[in-house]
């Protein structure tokens, strides 16, 4: 039986993850740390397959109190596994936040690669499309082989992401089995005060404002499996963008109130006001000490139109993703918000 290690356990894929693997037959630890909540793995659990076999499969899980930056406690935490999937990471587009997002994100990635090349282990690494390069072409897919580069408008995000895919590249380079994925933005069952979940409250309290930009999305299962697959086919040494299709975000808000019988945003956001928006939310944190709403990084990316191909790994595993209309009508309708 295989032994796998989920680090971001708590977080959308990492709970996704954890129900994938546990329906495929492993055996599962993942790291949990002091302050986080494992209730809330549980909950989504029992969102998924009920309250009798979402519990039944959560028992399932051994989990191990450590910290991504120690790494004794993570090589005792990981030891006997077979499989490490490393989903942990500081997703935030915050200038305050660089410092804390390159120790984690980075820092943390080189001690889970350490780790594995020590025992031995099979490394499935979560990285972002945010690690990757743009198209030379106007209006081009991005692929794997667009490579990322230092650029105005790249945010910090994007930089601890392609750092953390760096010491990946250097474990390999030393032996180490291991595969990338490059989802795409994810959408699933999860905390709806978080991330992409956000999308789906902020359509149901009446958003009114949409903005013109593209970008890929996808399904959280279709992600957690594509992972499982990977390893399980051992293609290692490579990169693979997990991503259903390309829409703007008047699209995504679009479909989301047409699941939630709601309005959808019918204004369309202007540059120049989410260039205000941003300065009043960045002064309104330095008052109030609670983090802005929108910074500059998320008001630009806001109307960057950037598509994704995800026809290496179509083939690679001849997989076909789930439908986004399908995936939001789900998401819909297990965040408990469709009447």
């Amino acid at each position: 039986m295989f032994t796998a290690f989920v680090t971001g356990a708590s977080g959308l894929v990492g709970t996704h993850l954890l129900y994938e693997l546990l329906l495929s037959g492993y055996r599962v630890k993942a790291l949990i740390r002091r302050q986080s909540n494992a209730m809330q793995v549980q909950n989504i659990f029992t969102r998924i397959a009920g309250t009798e076999k979402g519990s039944s499969l959560f028992q399932k899980i051994e989990w191990r109190e450590c910290e991504l930056l120690d790494f004794t406690s993570m090589s005792q935490a990981i030891d006997g596994c077979t499989h490490v999937f490393h989903a942990a990471a500081i997703v935030s587009f915050r200038s305050d936040d660089y410092p804390e997002m390159m120790r984690v994100n980075v820092d943390g990635t080189t001690n889970i690669v350490n780790v594995c090349i020590e025992k031995k282990i099979t490394l499935c690494h979560v990285s972002s499309i945010a690690a990757l390069g743009r198209s030379s072409e106007i209006d081009g897919l991005i692929t794997e082989n667009d490579y990322w580069q230092t650029s105005r408008g790249r945010s910090a995000y994007s930089f601890s992401k392609y750092k953390a895919e760096m010491e990946v590249w250097r474990g390999i380079a030393e032996g180490l089995q291991a595969v990338i994925v490059n989802p795409a933005v994810i959408l699933g069952t999860g905390d709806l005060s978080k991330g992409s979940s956000k999308f789906f409250s902020q359509v149901q309290k009446g958003l009114q404002f949409y903005t013109t930009g593209v970008t890929g999305f996808v399904d959280v299962r279709d992600v957690s499996r594509c992972m499982i697959a990977l390893v399980e086919q051992q293609h290692y040494g490579e990169r693979f963008i997990i991503s259903a299709d390309n829409l703007s975000y008047h699209e995504l808000f679009n479909l989301i109130a047409i699941h939630l019988n709601v309005k959808p945003p019918k204004f369309a956001a202007k540059p120049w006001m989410l260039a205000i928006a941003w300065r009043i939310a960045l002064l309104l944190s330095k008052i109030n000490g609670k983090k802005p709403f929108i910074t500059k990084e998320t008001a630009n990316s806001a109307f960057q139109k950037i598509r994704y191909s995800s026809e290496k790994i179509e083939k690679t595993l001849d997989y076909q993703f789930t439908p986004l209309n399908v995936c939001i009508e789900r998401c819909c309708r297990l965040n408990s918000l469709k009447s």
